[in-house]
């Protein structure tokens, strides 16, 4: 490898890890944008292969500590996504050629390359991204417009930005044109002005008020279902519950902390449950898991009244790929290591909403908080506070279960209602609709978290239109450097001043 080219990887490496570093549990967000204007730099040259190259080392950098998680999952899972997520990323830097509207396409380009992974594949997968890193920024609360799509846009304009500000200070402001000072301002004005509109924009109206109880029960992380007893769970959750100090409207106990073989109405502990909302004087949500097969079964959140009855339920829909369900099963089982579940989760086909006397409560269980369309869906549905029943127990580090509280931050500032975050060993926690959590437990303590949340109406205009807007605008991006291309009937522009 040539000195040249070694200081190109190094950049490139430097540019991922930054972006890397913005994500949680670090959360230094600003550092977003110096990776991102590292890489529109590096990616200043004629080569498709070289940019394919460079982004694709860039992301690499990025996706692998921030997704260091899975690691104690599954490695050869860990060893293989993320290749195939930074070549994903490489190959639209390749698509965006190095003409005229290049700051436009690489923008467009940063937008597809998120979507695309928050949908596919099984679903899609969208840990470790962009909108996460900003979820404590002055960015953040763009979300209201246009979704987190919005946002990751706007992160990756604050990246082209920083790096038009390093090509005029290169160039001296002298001889700078004026098409030069138009790149430099116009990034910096959309993102200084977006999130003025967005102070402005509609984030709903509040109907009523609950006292909470969330109750996390305790016990060790990177702890799996295949060795840990259920009924040590169960008895963890009930012991905890009687740390709830009344009077409380609403008590949560998080997903999974009761499995049974039968629908919970039919079996035991439906009896201990129903006598502690009686005792509580409130009404228990609590996460179910349900056999109801050999090879199935069913991920539930059930509202139980304070007089036994069973209020509402719902049954998860987006699925944990390789956790709840296990794609091309048949081909798979014979060389899957022990840890593959043993039965495949059915997709459920319920409302996103629990209904009960005291308000309509979105339910949006684990791996969904991750899908702005889950937080969408219950909004959507008439939800007037948003429920995030989870269970991390299983995952090594913390890396994990930090995105998902940025994630909750995301829907609630997205829906304009509180989120209710619930795990058995952390994090759990209340968030408000401007995406400040309160009261975050530590991992692995035995705690309940008591407070006052509002109830809430109204739709954002997030919540209105969805993604498509957004995708629609990426694509239209993308294209601008082609088409600016053939307007002109010019030859590619010479390469630009570049870190490398």
């Amino acid at each position: 490898m040539t000195r040249a080219r070694a200081s190109t990887a190094a950049w490139a490496v430097l540019g991922g890890g930054l972006v890397a570093f913005a994500m949680p549990p670090w959360g230094w967000w600003p550092c977003a944008y110096l990776g991102l204007a590292i890489v529109y730099q590096l990616t200043a040259v004629i080569s498709p292969w070289a940019r394919f190259r460079r982004g694709s080392l860039f992301a690499l950098a990025w996706v692998m500590p921030a997704m260091l998680w899975m690691w104690g999952l599954t490695i050869p899972g860990y060893l293989a996504v993320t290749p195939i997520f930074a070549a994903g990323f490489g190959l639209l830097c390749a698509a965006v050629p190095n003409r005229s509207g290049r700051s436009i396409g690489f923008v467009g380009a940063v937008v597809i390359w998120e979507v695309t992974r928050w949908s596919v594949p099984f679903g899609g997968v969208p840990l470790a991204t962009l909108a996460m890193s900003q979820a404590d920024s002055p960015l953040a609360p763009t979300v209201r417009l246009l979704g987190p799509l919005l946002l990751v846009a706007l992160t990756a304009m604050a990246g082209v930005g920083l790096s038009n500000l390093w090509t005029v200070w290169r160039r001296r402001p002298t001889i700078v044109t004026k098409a030069g000072w138009i790149s430099l301002a116009v990034p910096i004005v959309i993102v200084l002005g977006v999130p003025v509109l967005a102070s402005l924009a509609p984030s709903g109206h509040v109907v009523g008020s609950l006292d909470v109880a969330l109750v996390q029960g305790g016990g060790e992380q990177g702890t799996r279902a295949l060795n840990t007893s259920t009924e040590e769970v169960f008895r963890r959750h009930l012991e905890a519950s009687t740390l709830v100090e009344g009077p409380v409207d609403l008590v949560v106990w998080p997903e999974n902390a009761i499995d049974t073989n039968d629908r919970l109405e039919k079996t035991p502990k439906w009896e201990v449950l129903t006598d502690l909302a009686a005792q509580l004087d409130a009404v228990l949500v609590v996460g179910v898991t349900e056999d109801i097969s050999d090879s199935s079964f069913v991920n539930s959140s059930v509202a139980i009244s304070p007089e036994g009855e069973s209020l509402d339920r719902y049954e998860k829909k987006i699925r944990v790929p390789f956790g709840e369900f296990v794609p091309f099963r048949s081909l798979i089982e014979p060389l899957a290591p022990d840890y593959l579940p043993r039965r495949d989760a059915v997709e459920g086909q319920t409302d996103s909403v629990l209904e009960t006397p005291i308000g309509t409560f979105g339910a949006v269980i684990s791996w969904e908080v991750f899908f702005d369309t889950r937080g969408r869906a219950a909004a959507l549905d008439g939800s007037q506070l948003l429920i995030n029943q989870t269970n991390a127990s299983s995952y090594w580090l913390t890396i994990l279960q930090t995105q998902q509280v940025a994630s909750s931050k995301l829907r609630a500032l997205e829906s304009g209602r509180y989120v209710l975050q619930v795990s058995p060993t952390g994090f759990t926690g209340i968030v408000t609709p401007d995406g400040e959590m309160l009261q975050r437990t530590a991992v692995s303590e035995q705690a309940v978290v008591h407070g006052t949340v509002e109830l809430r109406d109204g739709m954002t205009l997030a919540t209105r239109v969805g993604r498509w807007p957004m995708v629609v605008m990426a694509l239209a991006m993308l294209a601008v450097p082609w088409v600016e291309a053939r307007r002109r009937a010019a030859p590619p522009n010479a390469t630009l001043p570049s870190i490398s």
